[in-house]
Order: C-alpha cells, then sequence, then structure tokens
C-alpha cells in the first residue's frame, strides 16, 4: 500500500494491514509489570479491553486538537474564568498548588479525514484519564503486513521514551511543590483498586515507578494513616498521591484524611481537586463555547474563533429551558455536571420521560450531538463498523499521546467485541 496517497478515512473503512500481535502483547506486558500472567488477568476481566485496528487520522484534526487544547487552557489560566468557576465550585478548588495535574484527557469525535465543522468537536474534559500506560504497552504490539504501513508503527525506542516522560512528569510534580528533596515514594490509590476496571494499569505504573527507584504503593484510602502530619501506608510516609478516585472533591467521609493531608500540604496530590473544578467540571463547556461570556473575560479574538468551532453548542439544563431541550432532545446528548466514563449520560433521542424527569430536575448539561468516527475492523460484507473517538493524554498544556476508544452503543464502554482502545496513526 502506497501510504502518500492514502486517505484516513479511505483506511479506517477499508484497511486491515494492521493488527495486534498477540504474542507481542503478551511480551510487552510481561515487560512492563515483571509478571507474565498480567495477559491474562486482562483477558479474563477485561477481553474487549484491546482492539485488534489502529485509527488514522488526517494531521490537520490531530493539529486542530491541539490547537484547540492550547486554546482552553489559556483562558483556564485567566482570573476572570478561575473566579467564574471556582466561585461555584467545593471550597477545597480554592487551595492553592503549584502542581499542573497528570494526564488529563481531553476527548474529542473526529471524523478521521473531514474538515466539515459538524465532524469535530471536543466532547469532554477529564481528570485522572485512564489508560495512557495500557496505550504505551498496546503501541510495542503492532503487527504491519507492508513496509509502507510498518512505518506508521511505534518503534521500540518511541515507547521507550513515552514512558519515560510518564515518569518525568510525576517527577516535575514534586520538583513544582517540593524542590527541596527528590521523590521517594508514591502510592495510587483508588476505592478498593484490585475491583477496578483498569487495575492492571495500577500494576504497570507500580513497576513502571518502581523500576525508576522510587517506592510504590497500590492502595485503597482505608490503608492510609494521617499522623505526625504525614499520611501514611504500611509504616512509610508517602510523598506523592497519585490520585484515580472519582471523589474529585474528596468529599467523602472516607477520603477525610486524604483531604486533610492535602490541605496541609504534607503531600503533592495529583490529579488535585481545582485541576478538576477549572477543567473538567462540564459546566465549564457552556463558559468556554458562549461568545459574550469570552469577550466579557478578555479572551483574545482568535482564540475564541478556536473554541468556538470546536466546542459543541453546550447549555446547563434549567427549569426556564428545559421544555425547550425535551422538544429539540434529539439533537443533543446530556450529561452531569461531574460525570465521568459515561455514566449518566444520555443520548437525546434514547431518553425515557422518567430520566428526563432526573435531567430536567437539575446537574446535567445540554450539549449539542457531534457523530464520533468510524472505524471498520473486518472485511467483506458483513464487515464490522465501530464508533470511535480520539483522547489526548495531556500535560502542561502538552499532548503527550493519542489514543482511540472504539465502541457500539451511546457510549464508550468497553464491552464491545473487536473493541477497546486502539492506537491512533496521523495519515500524510
Amino acid at each position: 500500500m502506497n501510504t502518500e496517497h492514502i486517505n484516513a478515512d479511505n483506511f479506517n473503512s477499508a484497511c486491515f494491514c494492521i493488527s495486534l500481535d498477540d504474542q507481542a502483547l503478551a511480551r510487552s506486558m510481561a515487560e512492563g509489570l515483571g509478571n507474565a500472567s498480567l495477559l491474562d488477568l486482562v483477558r479474563d476481566r477485561l477481553p474487549s479491553m484491546f482492539s485488534a485496528r489502529p485509527v488514522v487520522l488526517a494531521a490537520e484534526q490531530v493539529q486542530r486538537m491541539a490547537r484547540l487544547i492550547t486554546a482552553l487552557e489559556s483562558v483556564v489560566a485567566l482570573p476572570a474564568y478561575r473566579e467564574e468557576v471556582l466561585s461555584r465550585s467545593d471550597p477545597i478548588a480554592r487551595h492553592p498548588t503549584r502542581a499542573q495535574s497528570v494526564f488529563m484527557g481531553y476527548d474529542f469525535h473526529v471524523h478521521a479525514g473531514h474538515q466539515d465543522p459538524g465532524d469535530f468537536g471536543l466532547i469532554e474534559v477529564n481528570t485522572n484519564a485512564g489508560g495512557a500506560l495500557l496505550n504505551a504497552m498496546l503501541a510495542r504490539a503492532q503487527r504491519a503486513c507492508c513496509p509502507e504501513i510498518e512505518n506508521w508503527v511505534p518503534t521500540a525506542a518511541q515507547a521507550d521514551a513515552l514512558e519515560a516522560a510518564f515518569v518525568a512528569m510525576f517527577q516535575n510534580e514534586w520538583r513544582l511543590c517540593q524542590a527541596s528533596r527528590p521523590l521517594q515514594t508514591v502510592a495510587i490509590i483508588d476505592t478498593l483498586p484490585a475491583q477496578q476496571y483498569l487495575y492492571p494499569e495500577f500494576l504497570l505504573f507500580q513497576n513502571l515507578f518502581q523500576r525508576h527507584g522510587l517506592k510504590a504503593f497500590i492502595a485503597d484510602p482505608a490503608q492510609l494513616v494521617w499522623r505526625d502530619q504525614r499520611l501514611w501506608c504500611d509504616g512509610v510516609a508517602l510523598d506523592l498521591v497519585y490520585n484515580r478516585l472519582t471523589d474529585f472533591a474528596l468529599s467523602e467521609p472516607a477520603h477525610a484524611h486524604v483531604r486533610e493531608a492535602y490541605l496541609q500540604d504534607a503531600l503533592v496530590l495529583t490529579p488535585h481537586p481545582q485541576a478538576h473544578a477549572l477543567l473538567a467540571d462540564k459546566r465549564n463547556l457552556a463558559l468556554l463555547c458562549h461568545a459574550p461570556t469570552l469577550q466579557a473575560m478578555g479572551v483574545p479574538a482568535d482564540t475564541q474563533a478556536v473554541l468556538l468551532e470546536g466546542i459543541p453548542q453546550t447549555e446547563v439544563v434549567t427549569p426556564n429551558n428545559a421544555e425547550r431541550f425535551w422538544a429539540q432532545r434529539k439533537g443533543y446528548f446530556f450529561k452531569p455536571f461531574a460525570g465521568y466514563g459515561g455514566k449518566a449520560a444520555y443520548r437525546g433521542d434514547k431518553l425515557t420521560h422518567r430520566v428526563w424527569d432526573e435531567i430536567k430536575s437539575g446537574g446535567f448539561i445540554a450539549q449539542a450531538w457531534v457523530a464520533p468516527g468510524e472505524r471498520t475492523i473486518s472485511a467483506g460484507e458483513s464487515g464490522q463498523v465501530l464508533k470511535f473517538d480520539v483522547r489526548n493524554y495531556v500535560y502542561g498544556g502538552h499532548v503527550q499521546s493519542l489514543a482511540a476508544r472504539l465502541y457500539q452503543g451511546q457510549t464508550t464502554n468497553f464491552r464491545t467485541p473487536g473493541g477497546g482502545f486502539a492506537p491512533v496513526y496521523v495519515g500524510p
């Protein structure tokens, strides 16, 4: 195949040259964990974690996503924006921190080769976006059938460099907050971590940290102890906590000691509550796509243009506009303010009256529907076509890596046969 003349849409609909090499994935996982059993764990618990087919995007679309991320983060830095958002957030979001927050996730619907305004949109922003290290493993396990395609597949050196960049990111979080001594101890925390869907990634991170000289734990917050102005795990004082909790404000009683340690600056917490409030609360999208608000905040005209063209029309659902949104529901997607992972998110044309009563009572945004991209994963008349979104893993405004998520249904779900995480390649 001559890749110089390939169209990204054509690749996603008709090319099956690159596929997942299961043996290479097994080796990659075993090396990443130091234990060959990890792939068995993934297969047993997460049978639809990895898709066999990659997604190709046009370079212009990748650049457009990066421009929008830069524009959005420039607005988030403005005092007027920060005051507007923090005034309605949990008070913990005002706690000052120099940490930038690891693994911000910017999720887009992108049609691979299209430039039509209706074929592109920032769907949401997430803190503690999962899957980055799993996708680094996946990059090591791609098999191409011809030399031209082989040039698109990342080399082992590129995969090594990405993993090193992830470690450097955590080291930088520490230096930004505690430059007086080196980082020594890290805990990856989540509720009942061994039961979490992405637990294999926790194990990979633990091994990655240990290979770079850090003492690393995986822990439920209940395992942590707050004493002597430090947070402890198994008798070891923690320097940094990689926060995978979805209690973004640390407001649950079970997380009170983590909250106290953060408020006392006794550790570096990343991602942290302020990052979620400023970036991931879905009400923010209603501010960022509203021209009068952007003008009042003093956002430059060229930045406004990028945001208005790339963020679908978004509004907070209120009693005053609920009747309008019900009448126009087929053109919208409805999401809770602090939602994540597609939980309690509803496509308008699938709404029942019971669910609508919940939505109109408060706590939801309405976002104009932008169709996801499509990837055909098998050949022939009965070839299976899946939807995909594209996640940009971002740190400090810089895109570190891209991954697609293939699925069927209303939202990404990791339950679709043939679906799951997929590499993203940039077409010529």
